[in-house]
């Protein structure tokens, strides 16, 4: 056998320093999921997060991120236009009354699906100091857009997780989603329900809190009102009146769990 010469043997040490930097570099790279009770919903792939391109969206994003850097919020509530126009159409007395009064950061976008929320996550939204908690209220336009029940459930889940990795100390308040469509049996009712059924299994009660509250918008025989919902999926300042009492209650008790 040759022996092996002094030049050889320092470049196989090299090799091999530069794959043990390499496999310990993947490893950090490929930082898994936080704990979630729930598993994954679908095996499908999902939209890649993404920005939109209607100028009133990306002017809510901006608006979003200055806030979140201006000044420090114990809550801030991701959505859609259901968060929103909470704020800003109907019912904005409303909003500084129950949610502002909380330290509440209205951080609805209207016309977000999952995929437009995961990217705002990444590009802002939460560069502020870490809020205590967060509200998370998603996925009803995904359901508009044509998608299915598991794809929804798991766009959802993949928001929450990534709020965990973010703000890992925060606790997340995780919000079925709402009525939409006039009757019981109408065309949105029943996929709601499912993808409630779902997302309900990623609360822990510890950090992840799930909450349905959208039974105080309908009447008792489960039908939504257009005196409350003229368009039967956004709500006036009757809708959010029914609605203030539940999310008081529940953000209350996320800022007063230890």
């Amino acid at each position: 056998m040759a022996v092996m010469r002094g030049s050889s043997l320092l470049a196989v040490a090299a090799l091999a320093v530069l794959f043990i930097a390499g496999q310990a570099n993947a490893q950090t790279s490929a930082k898994p999921e936080p704990a979630l009770p729930c598993g994954h919903f679908t095996q499908d792939q999902l939209p890649q997060p993404e920005p939109r391109e209607a100028a009133s969206a990306k002017k809510r994003f901006e608006e979003i991120n200055a806030a979140v850097k201006a000044q420090p919020y114990r809550v801030i509530f991701f959505g859609d236009s259901l968060t929103e126009r909470f704020e800003t159409w109907d019912a904005p007395d409303i909003w500084r009354q129950h949610m502002g009064s909380r330290g509440v950061l209205n951080a609805g976008v209207n016309g977000d699906r999952t995929e437009h929320l995961r990217w705002r996550l990444d590009h802002g939204n939460l560069d502020g100091p870490p809020p205590q908690g967060m509200v998370l209220l998603i996925g009803t336009n995904d359901l508009g857009h044509g998608r299915s029940v598991e794809d929804t459930a798991e766009g959802i889940r993949a928001n929450l997780a990534r709020l965990r990795e973010k703000v890992p100390g925060a606790r997340i308040l995780l919000l079925g989603l709402w009525p939409r469509g006039g009757d019981p049996d109408s065309k949105f009712r029943a996929p709601i329900r499912e993808v409630n059924n779902r997302i309900r299994t990623c609360g822990d009660d510890r950090t992840v809190f799930y909450a349905d509250i959208g039974g105080v918008l309908l009447d008792p025989d489960g039908r939504l009102s257009k005196a409350i919902s003229p368009d039967l999926l956004h709500f006036n300042r009757i809708g959010y009146e029914r609605l203030v009492p539940k999310l008081d209650a529940r953000i209350d008790r996320l800022l007063a769990v230890r």
